[in-house]
């Protein structure tokens, strides 16, 4: 696993991040956690130790190879440069090492400051969007496939995939599935099994 791009929050924690997951049927797993999920915590940012409700929008997007092919234009592109903020040893910091690149038709905006080389970021910049570009072509596809609009999209912010609470009681339930558990640390920890087996049986 390896973060090609990390924004801090605003206040705390952090904004965006770009992670390529790589190993035998990544992608096929892994899309089982493309949607909204909804935490209920006391926050530790609250001095007042209320309950507060946050939320993170996940998309997982597959890494096409160059037997694939998505049509870019270069005039469709503007690619930003600017001084890298996170790790990545020699370079960051001193040089505008780190790519914006966003797809004008689209508005998708892909960042990547892992690399140590502006030109290696650019690279896996181009390889992202490409990943983005396609998986879009298939999900627009699918959605006249099936009658739907893009306003029934289920990645919204009013349609859950998945809840964890904290506070009052500890509970992860997965909302397209029904299947829970109180083990919420070992789901935060990682534990996600259960969640993406029983999606994947129910889409069969």
């Amino acid at each position: 696993m390896t973060v090609l791009d990390y924004q801090d929050g605003e206040e705390a924690g952090l904004k965006s991040a770009t992670i390529l997951v790589q190993g035998t049927y990544a992608f096929g797993y892994l899309k089982a956690e493309s949607g909204v999920h909804r935490l209920v915590r006391i926050s530790p940012f609250d001095a007042s130790g209320r309950r507060h409700t946050s939320f993170a929008s996940v998309t997982v997007i597959p890494e096409i190879d160059d037997t694939i092919e998505v049509e870019i234009n270069n005039e469709d592109l503007r690619i930003d440069t600017y001084r890298s903020s996170g790790k990545g040893g020699q370079g960051v910091n001193t040089t505008d090492s780190a790519v914006r690149i966003t797809h004008l038709p689209t508005k998708i905006v892909v960042t990547c400051q892992n690399e140590r080389s502006q030109l290696q970021n650019r690279e896996t910049a181009m390889r992202v969007l490409r990943g983005k570009l396609y998986h879009l072509e298939l999900e627009r596809k699918q959605q006249q496939l099936e009658g739907l609009s893009t306003a029934n999209v289920a990645n919204a912010f009013g349609s859950q995939i998945r809840s964890y609470t904290f506070h009052p009681y500890c509970l992860v339930k997965d909302h397209r599935t029904n299947v829970e558990t109180g083990a919420i640390q070992k789901v935060m920890d990682g534990d996600i099994d259960q969640f993406i087996n029983a999606f994947l049986i129910n889409a069969r």
